[in-house]
Order: C-alpha cells, then structure tokens, then sequence
C-alpha cells in the first residue's frame, strides 16, 4: 500500500473529438491488438475507485484524461464522484481533468466547480499556431472555442491550467506564443514527441528552433518573474527547484521512470500514458489490486529498463539539471537501448545561453526564502 497514490484515468480510450495532428494517443493505440475500446463501464469504474482507495493509506489523485474525457457524459463523472464519496472512508481524493474544451458548458462548469476539479485546458498559444495543429474532424480550428471554454471557467471560478504542445509552429514565434499564454498565468509546455509508427514527424520542432524558443521564453519568463508578475511555466520552475536543491515535480526530470499508472477503458492498467502498448501491461483494474500492480514482473522491468544513460548525457556538464529527459523522448529505433534526448541539442543550445543566468536567479530566489543555495 502506499501513502498516496496517482492514477490516470482514459474513460473513454482514446476516442476524441478533434483530429489533431500530432495525437501520439491516436499513434499509440494503433500499436495495439486492441485498437478501439469501447467506454469504461460502471463495473469498471467501480472495481477502479475501490481499489484505488484500497491501494492507498492517505490519498488518491484522480486524473481523467483522453482522447476527450469529457465523451463519457456527465452522469459518468456524476457517478465517479459518488463513487469516491462511498469508497474513500475518510482518505484524501483529487480530481482533475485534461480537456480539449469542446465540450464545455454552464453545467460542466458548475459542476466541476461543486466538485473542486483542477482543470488542464490544452491551448498551443495564438490562432494560427493553435489552429495549424488542433482541428475538428470537419478540417476547421478549434481555437476560439477554447477561449470560449476558458472564459466558461473563469466564469465558474474554476482553476485550471493551460497545456501547450510545442510543435514546429507555435515554437516558431516565441513572443508571440509566451505573451498570448502569459495571462493564464500557470503553463505547461509539453514538446512533441515522435510517433512509434508514423503520421506526425513534420510535426516536430527542430532543435535549433525550439532551443531559441527557450531562450526566448526564459528571457520573458525572468523578466515577469522580477517584476513581480509571476508566470507559471512548469519545465523553468522545476529548473530552478532542482538549482535550489529541491527533487523536481515532473517525472521527465528525475532521470528514470516512476510508475504513472495509466487505466484504459477496459480496466487495463500500464506504467504510463507513453507507454500503454500491449507489451507493458501490467495487468486490470477488474482482476488485480493496486499493490499487484505495481509488483508486477512488467512494472518492474518498466521501471528498471528506464535507468541506463547515454554515455553523452554522463559527460554533459548540464546532465545534473537535464538527467536526459523523458524515456518517450530518450527512444530511438535504431537502438535497443535508451540514448540520448531527442532534443538534447535543443537543451544544450538553451543551458549554453542560460544556465548561469537560471542559477543566478535560483540563489536569489533561495536568499530571498533564507533558503540554503
């Protein structure tokens, strides 16, 4: 049993409303026997929340994701919530949900708000770069009815965050794109990652872009943070944790895999949201226990195979801040072994440019708090 436990949730698979062009879920399902599943059924969701609080001793995090979570209908997650309510016993529970935003209305809102879900609302930046990759099945942009749904939020008092893919187009225009997300104040850029079978690879930033990206976004990212208008962007903040002394908040900092587990439609759990790919199943919902879970032969080997490092990580003078990144990230399919970031010429090109200026600001920050540096 552990003390909290962290579970993602795909109600609906990989099912969507949008048609999306760098969708590595749409990609990665493909890999499977199982191309298509069918909704999560109640048995399923109640066999999932039992167990998840059987799981842990204190508290259990919730993330519903997709595809579009929100597919499954509101009397899904009417009937999540009773169901934590029934099982929870007095532990701690979380709720968040990572949405497209199409779906959203007062009675979403109003809900999530009643229920105190945190929401991750996917935006790339401004119209074009969002639009050139987040369409409808119809070939038009979703973007004005993002903004839509983040006004319905704010509305509603709803928390929420924005989830920004960085692709070759909105990494293009970093002003552009930092200043457009900078009112939202908490942001998480995610880079694109390559696809196991094909489909998206023109997609992807290139290194030297998204490393001047970096730059540039740093360089605006310090300016608000001196100025006393603080601007949430998650990879610069575990940056500057880890420069201060403290373990970084994001698993693709901390130089190997933990076990996100992910829980399919069908009750079928994996080590990760990258990685729910038949080979690495680590068992169900409906037949395991969470504990059987993450003991199990396939979770082990997950967790274990994530550790080896390229040799050109181990000499780079900036590896202690990097640790090489995501594993998703660290695959090449040339190799049996992990090597090095796929954009490790990216990282490099911004720690060149701004290292010491990030410890700089780190010690400041720690001096302020009365913080060993």
């Amino acid at each position: 049993m552990r003390g909290s436990l962290s579970i993602l949730v795909k109600p609906v698979s990989g099912a969507c409303n949008l048609d999306c062009s760098y969708c590595f879920y749409r990609d990665e399902a493909a890999q499977r026997l199982e191309k298509r599943l069918p909704p999560m059924t109640e048995e399923t969701l109640t066999n999932l929340i039992s167990r998840a609080f059987q799981g842990s001793e204190n508290e259990v995090f919730f993330v519903f994701q997709g595809g579009e979570p929100t597919l499954a209908g509101l009397d899904f997650f009417n009937r999540a919530v009773s169901l934590q309510k029934q099982f929870s016993r007095g532990k701690r529970y979380h709720n968040s949900l990572q949405t497209n935003g199409m779906n959203l209305d007062d009675k979403w809102c109003a809900f999530l708000k009643q229920e105190d879900f945190l929401v991750g609302l996917s935006l790339d930046g401004e119209q074009t770069a969002h639009d050139a990759c987040r369409k409808d099945f119809d070939g038009l942009g979703s973007h004005a009815r993002v903004l839509a749904s983040a006004a319905l939020l704010r509305r509603h008092e709803v928390p929420f965050n924005v989830l920004a893919v960085l692709s070759r187009h909105n990494t293009a225009t970093p002003e552009q794109t930092y200043s457009f997300l900078r009112p939202f104040g908490y942001v998480q850029f995610i880079p694109c990652v390559a696809p196991i079978g094909s489909g998206y690879e023109a997609e992807l930033p290139e290194n030297a872009v998204l490393g001047d990206f970096l730059i540039k976004t740093w360089e605006l990212y310090k300016e608000d943070l001196l100025s006393g208008h603080f601007v949430s962007v998650r990879m610069f903040d575990n940056w500057l944790q880890m420069l201060m002394g403290f373990r970084p908040e994001s698993c693709s900092m901390d130089s190997m895999c933990a076990l996100s587990v992910t829980v399919e439609a069908d009750g079928s759990v994996y080590p990760c949201d990258f990685y729910c790919l038949d080979e690495w199943k680590l068992g169900n919902v409906n037949e395991n226990s969470f504990d059987e879970l993450f003991s199990s032969p396939a979770a082990q080997k997950f967790i274990s195979s994530s550790a080896p490092v390229d040799p050109k990580c181990t000499k780079c003078r900036y590896y202690a801040l990097c640790r090489g990144g995501c594993r998703r990230l660290r695959e090449d399919p040339a190799r049996a072994e992990l090597g090095a970031n796929r954009y490790c010429e990216a990282y490099r090109r911004f720690f060149d440019a701004k290292y010491k200026d990030m410890a700089q600001l780190a010690g400041m920050i720690s001096a302020r708090r009365g913080l060993k540096g």
